[in-house]
């Protein structure tokens, strides 16, 4: 009988020509109990080591100077002739997996070291290596078993090459493989040999504790057991799939285990040919319809929590039947093939694509609520697409569609009254004369009010006294406090009601009209700051946008210098915003007119920063104060890399010109709390205050000074996991599991969500399933490392694309990938650990803040 006591006693030898990886194993073997412990950096030096103290376990490194792993194992193979010494390869070279095993390791594991799996492969090893002993001590009784063993396999070997299934005998005592049958070899690709030297864990055969469990009910005999697995094939060719039946067999006084392995190859390959018939349509390859709606419904779930928009486009090619029929079906299919890659360039995922049947097509698009024009931008792309002849068979069609548009939430709320909405309104696109499209809401198909209508309103507009400013608040994020405003034009338009300045403002640039209004904001600017001095609010300084053509046309600085002895307030108060463009278009007429002005005391900022010339030239030339993060790199600053690092590189780069940033079109919590963190000066947006008439944004000032905004406490050294899954079952598990350990746990459904989450908390440890909407774990986790380097990224799934997964380790986007069902006791010692390295990296580590799993 094998006792803890007899492991924790067993002899091992470390031997690997790096000092650290030795001082990591002997630390990992010490802590947890193992008594006789030693290490050699020499490789030469192993046998004469075995010779002396019988190693129960060599942990052997393969690439080694003066001598490698496979000439260890060979110079050992003489002295334990008649033993089992079990030899645990642990290297960085996964391709020299199965020449190991043939050299004869009996296990095999890679670098970067899982410490949770290497001390349990360790202690697996062990205990076989302890049984052979103990058989091995028994020798009459084991010579006899031998010779019982050996007239068994006599019998069994014709019925085992009988049959092609592959038949596996495993030996009950010492758990390593005694015969195989010609079927087993054909199916893997082994000689006979090379099979019986492969030990059954690192062949696939069975876990450590699958052949645990069959020990433990050996008395259950001919009970079958029948599981699914891989099995390793020679060569490194991928895997095998099996179903493997087990089963008892006595041998005299031992037991075999016997497992039959059924190659189950063609029936996954139709299991997948099913499912993808069941959802993908045979001629295009798109989604069909079940699964089109599918893919709506998911869409639609995940626009409620978002308050966003969806869109469905339904398309169908006009005068269809007359290509087909006179062109023939074989052609009218073709055609459809070639319409359905050109629907695909167009909206670059596949998955928002479908075909419903015949020439009807569909199309999902995800909108935020001020992309009112993409359903339509994105139509006449597809049309655009069309124009281009269609090669038939030598001959050239020239096709148009017909696109109806029905929006969510408001034409419909569920898909099916949604693609109803859009195949009514792409009737009436036919209706109409083809080769257009229609949205579903009448009200979204009248165009907008003349042109010249609108010039007209507008040229009586400052005259009549329509025009008006809102103010919008700007946030400095250290403090918590408004800082300043951004004036901002509206239109209070007699009929019309409050009009924004998207409608108007086009026009006014084009027609010169935007000189005087511009004007007029700068003295109504200055007017309201000394209206606000009057009643005690103080400090509040506004900023005005400048447009190209009001530098260049009008007397910006007479027009300042005016307003400001006019209304007698002081010039710091007065900010203006220029855009790049503005600055560049006579840049030494513009540096003398700023430079004048900063001496007045204006403060000047750059509106726009990175969509224009971005030069670092001209900031070092131009008397500059501040700059203004693009709304176009804050929008997605939490969710895409390449935005996140734009504006994280403006931050930096208008620090060290002693220049302040500020981030416009920060609509949320995650956005502002992600700018704070990294340092950026103030913000403006919908997610602390909208534009306010000059009444209420007195009043929101008053109240942010006595209670400000302020930053929430540093939560760097709260331990935080962040779980993403789109299955809410496992979500919950994950979440009541890891809680135990006192970890604050995060979880999200979707990636958008999970980079939320990211941006409001720090976060160490993400992990993260790998079959998710909008992009996989592994695109998710490369995202996650480009923003987040530091945090621990691993994926928990039970998906396992190897060669993704492969590529994204090597790329370093991934900590570690464990499969699902997960086990609990050992998924809660990989995320200890995981937080464990967290700290011995990113410390100061405090061994206090790791909470025990147990």
């Amino acid at each position: 009988m094998i006792t803890p006591a007899d492991i924790r006693r067993a002899r091992v030898l470390v031997v690997d020509d790096q000092p650290v990886n030795v001082q990591l194993l002997e630390y990992l073997l010490k802590t947890t109990g193992y008594e006789n412990v030693y290490s050699t950096l020499d490789p030469r030096q192993v046998a004469s080591l075995h010779l002396k103290y019988r190693f129960d376990l060599i942990i052997l490194d393969l690439h080694m100077p003066g001598m490698d792993g496979f000439q260890v194992m060979e110079a050992l193979k003489p002295l334990e002739s008649e033993s089992w010494l079990p030899v645990l390869v642990v290297t960085a070279e996964p391709d020299k997996k199965l020449a190991a095993l043939e050299a004869g390791a009996r296990d095999f594991i890679g670098k970067p070291l899982d410490t949770v799996e290497v001390m349990t492969r360790i202690r697996n090893l062990l205990e076989m290596r302890l049984m052979h002993r103990e058989s091995r001590e028994h020798g009459v009784q084991l010579e006899r078993t031998v010779r019982e063993r050996t007239a068994t396999l006599a019998r069994f070997r014709s019925a085992m090459d009988a049959t092609t299934d592959g038949i596996f005998l495993v030996d009950a005592a010492s758990l390593a493989l005694v015969d195989v049958s010609d079927g087993a070899c054909r199916m893997l690709g082994f000689s006979r040999e090379a099979l019986l030297r492969i030990d059954p864990v690192a062949l696939g055969l069975t876990t450590a504790a699958q052949l645990q469990r069959h020990l433990a009910t050996q008395g259950a005999a001919h009970e079958a057991d029948i599981t699914e697995t891989e099995l390793l094939r020679a060569g490194g060719e991928g895997e095998v799939p099996v179903e493997i039946s087990w089963q008892w067999q006595e041998a005299g006084s031992s037991k075999l285990l016997i497992a039959v392995a059924r190659d189950i190859s063609e029936r996954r390959q139709a299991e997948r040919r099913l499912k993808h018939a069941a959802s993908f349509d045979a001629l295009t390859g798109l989604p069909n319809r079940t699964l089109f709606f599918q893919n709506l419904r998911e869409t639609i779930e995940l626009a409620q929590d978002k308050a966003w928009r969806v869109a469905v486009l339904f398309i169908t090619l006009d005068r269809f039947k007359i290509v087909n029929d006179s062109l023939g079906p074989l052609l009218g299919d073709e055609l459809l093939r070639e319409f359905s890659n050109r629907l695909v360039r167009v909206m670059d995922m596949r998955d928002a694509v479908g075909r419903l049947g015949g020439d009807e097509f569909a199309v999902i698009l995800n909108m935020t609520r001020e992309q009112q024009d993409e359903p339509a931008h994105v139509a006449n792309e597809i049309r655009e697409a069309l124009r281009a002849p269609f090669e038939l068979g030598g001959q050239q069609a020239v096709l148009t569609a017909s696109i109806g548009i029905a929006v969510y939430p408001d034409d419909a709320v569920d898909p099916g009254t949604l693609v109803k909405y859009a195949d009514t309104a792409m009737v009436r696109a036919k209706e109409a004369g083809r080769d257009g499209y229609r949205f579903f809401t009448a009200g979204m198909n009248v165009q907008v009010l003349a042109r010249l209508d609108l010039e007209v309103a507008l040229r009586g507009a400052l005259e009549g006294g329509q025009f008006v400013l809102h103010y919008q608040p700007k946030l400095e994020l250290s403090t918590g406090r408004v800082c300043g405003v951004e004036a901002l034009l509206r239109w209070e338009r007699p009929g019309h009601g409050l009009v924004y300045p998207a409608e108007f403002v086009p026009v006014l640039e084009e027609t010169g009209m935007v000189v005087r209004v511009g004007d007029w904001i700068i003295d109504q600017a200055c007017r309201q700051i000394a209206q606000w001095n009057a009643h005690g609010l103080r400090e509040v300084r506004v900023a005005v946008n400048v447009s190209s053509r009001q530098f260049v046309e009008g007397d910006l600085e007479g027009v300042v210098r005016a307003a400001i002895e006019r209304h007698g307030i002081e010039p710091g108060m007065l900010e203006l915003e220029l855009t790049e463009s503005a600055l560049m278009t006579n840049a030494e007429r513009t540096i003398d007119v700023l430079e004048r002005l900063k001496a007045l005391g204006i403060r000047i900022a750059i509106d726009d920063f990175g969509t224009g010339y971005s030069s670092l030239a001209y900031l070092k030339r131009f008397p500059i104060d501040k700059l203004k993060i693009d709304i176009a790199f804050v929008r997605d600053i939490v969710t895409n890399p390449d935005d996140a690092a734009i504006a994280l590189a403006i931050i930096s780069m208008a620090h060290s010109l002693h220049m302040q940033v500020i981030a416009e079109g920060v609509e949320t919590r995650a956005q502002m709390a992600y700018l704070r963190r990294h340092r950026c000066d103030e913000i403006q947006g919908f997610h602390f205050a909208r534009a306010l008439p000059a009444a209420q944004l007195a009043q929101l000032v008053r109240q942010n000074r006595e209670s400000p905004n302020k930053p929430t406490d540093d939560d760097s050294n709260v331990q935080t996991l962040l779980v993403v899954d789109g299955d809410p079952d496992t979500l919950s598990a994950l979440h009541r599991l890891l809680r135990r350990d006192n970890y604050r746990v995060l979880t999200a459904s979707t990636p958008l969500e999970a980079f939320e989450l990211l941006a409001l908390y720090r976060v160490q440890v993400v992990m993260c399933d790998q079959r998710m909407p909008v992009m996989s774990g592994t695109e998710f986790l490369s995202k996650v490392k480009e923003m987040y380097p530091d945090t621990m990224r691993i994926i928990l799934s039970g998906y396992t694309g190897v060669d993704t997964v492969l590529d994204s380790i090597n790329r370093g986007a991934i900590y570690k990938f464990y499969t699902k069902p997960w086990i609990d006791a050992e998924l809660r010692d990989n995320v200890r650990l995981a937080f464990r390295h967290y700290w011995m990296e990113h410390g100061p580590y405090d061994d206090r803040k790791v909470p025990r799993t147990g």
